[in-house]
């Protein structure tokens, strides 16, 4: 593949927001291809929701497209890399010139480090010819043949010093590196090489753990969600049952209200009826002997006077005092939202330190006061435990000593002889 045609796939290739090659390519809707993480990020960033746009051609889309992988792309980025790492050097090689050629510059094959120049074929002949040249050190063509040479002396760089991990020339070594352990660069490279070939079975390892830790993490990730979906529709079924229970609950008591609030009244409207009658008569009679007393016919008031004499016959009038229950106002409705608030928020607290407990993987160790930090909430006291000389305040969030007694209800857990309280 050739330089020019090699750039134009890279090009080709490269996605738009980290402007590298594609890296598990997907494409949207409208064509354009991107990284799954890019385009992810870019999606995610500021939580911006619909209309998602296109980075490039700004095409919006009224719910989030389904991101997929692109086989093919993927395929062809493979293919692209592998072809790129097999030809450095011959990428290197097309873009250096002869430097011998005066009229058309050829392309340089070779660069001898110790003539610091490079060659084309024909030119480069005379090293493989003349006894003088044959021992010159040749490698690939390459435009940065003069960075073998030493800045300070303008010699060949042929030594390394291990003490100062740099490459020096035979003067450097007698003048500034003086008594320093040096080796020739071909040893130290020899040396390197042997490093470097561990080191690279060492990534090769870790990057084989890290590939099946992402897989694992893949497999891990899709039940995880899969366990949170149903646990929020548990949540809504738990949460419509007791809208729906409470709902019946408040129908039942006001029904009961409403059926008490009708039997007394209606015993109130008999006994008013018993009473008006009673009244009528009282009244009758009253009258009867305020007109015997103003009569002077004492005849007749004598005959008349034993149908009157005799009061009628009364039950006695029911005793209305403040005591009794004439009100519905007492009814234990403040007690009963504070118990089921408190049941509420207690199961509510519980339910979200299960919930925060929740890993794919366990969240790594704080070691650093931030790390510290993340793991910080304020106290919420608990009433139900404070010892009766702590004043509570703030919504339960503070706490002070105060030499009043105070009025704490009566609970098995409340702290008597030490002066302590919980938080939930």
């Amino acid at each position: 593949m050739s330089e020019s045609s090699s750039s134009q796939y890279v090009d080709q290739f490269s996605c738009s927001v980290c402007l590298d090659l594609l890296k598990e390519p997907v494409t949207i809707p409208c064509g354009h291809s991107y990284c799954m993480s890019c385009i992810t990020d870019c999606w995610s960033l500021k939580e911006q929701g619909p209309p998602y746009r296109c980075p490039q051609c700004r095409e919006s889309f009224s719910q989030r497209p389904l991101l997929k992988k692109n086989t093919l792309i993927a395929e062809m980025m493979e293919t692209l890399q592998k072809t790129a790492l097999q030809t450095p050097a011959a990428a290197a090689a097309a873009a250096v010139d002869c430097d011998v050629c005066t009229t058309e510059k050829n392309r340089a094959v070779k660069s001898c480090l110790q003539c610091l120049a490079s060659f084309c074929q024909t030119h480069l002949q005379l090293h493989y010819e003349s006894p003088a040249f044959m021992k010159h050190k040749l490698v690939d063509a390459s435009r940065h043949i003069q960075e073998n040479i030493c800045p300070s002396h303008g010699r060949p760089l042929e030594i390394y010093c291990q003490d100062d991990h740099q490459c020096i020339c035979y003067l450097c070594m007698v003048d500034s590196h003086k008594n320093h352990s040096v080796v020739s660069v071909d040893s130290e490279w020899t040396n390197k090489k042997k490093e470097l070939e561990k080191i690279k079975v060492e990534c090769v390892k870790l990057i084989e753990e890290r590939e099946k830790g992402q897989q694992e993490l893949s497999k891990a990730v899709k039940p995880f969600k899969s366990s949170a979906q149903k646990a929020i529709k548990r949540m809504e079924k738990v949460f419509t049952e007791l809208i729906g229970s409470l709902q019946k609950k408040r129908s039942e008591i006001k029904e009961q209200i409403r059926a008490q609030e009708k039997t007394e009244t209606d015993r109130a409207e008999q006994l008013h009826q018993h009473l008006h009658q009673e009244l009528t008569q009282l009244r009758k009679t009253q009258a009867e002997i305020h007109k015997l007393l103003t009569t002077e016919d004492q005849i007749h008031c004598l005959k008349s006077c034993e149908s009157v004499c005799v009061l009628p016959t009364c039950e006695d009038v029911p005793s209305f005092t403040p005591h009794t229950h004439l009100s519905f106002k007492d009814l234990s409705f403040p007690l009963f939202r504070e118990a089921l608030e408190d049941a509420c928020q207690q199961q509510t607290e519980a339910i979200s330190r299960e919930v925060s407990n929740v890993h794919v993987v366990n969240p790594p160790e704080p070691k650093t006061p931030n790390e510290f930090l993340q793991y910080q909430c304020e106290p919420h006291l608990d009433p139900n435990t404070a010892h009766k000389h702590l004043l509570l305040s703030e919504n339960n969030r503070k706490v002070s000593c105060s030499d009043k007694v105070q009025r704490y209800p009566d609970h098995p857990e409340r702290f008597d002889p030490w002066t302590v309280e919980l938080c939930k």
